[in-house]
């Protein structure tokens, strides 16, 4: 009787340690998935950056500010990023 204790003892032990590995392989390989599916899918919302607004000639500085108010706008509405924000600031002024 020790005998068959000892051999399911044994057996009990190469399955459960089988059950645990391919358990973990399993949840490495959905997270590598996930993790591949969301380098390849597109943001829900991306907003497309405003086209440039035309550039005003050098003594137009009233139309800078007004461009530079737009801006202000679109960023505190949420539409720009602060990034985005501070790149159009950059080529309104040069």
């Amino acid at each position: 009787m020790p005998g068959l204790l000892r051999g399911v003892a044994r057996t009990a032990v190469v399955a459960g340690t089988a059950t645990a590995v391919s358990n973990r392989v399993s949840r490495r390989q959905q997270g590598r998935w996930a993790q591949q599916e969301h380098q390849e899918a597109p943001p829900p919302y991306a907003p497309a950056a405003p086209p440039p607004p035309p550039a005003p000639s050098a003594d137009d500085m009233s139309g800078r500010i007004d461009q530079l108010k737009q801006l202000g706008e679109l960023k505190a509405q949420g539409v720009l990023t602060e990034a985005e924000f501070e790149e159009q600031k950059r080529r309104i002024l040069g």
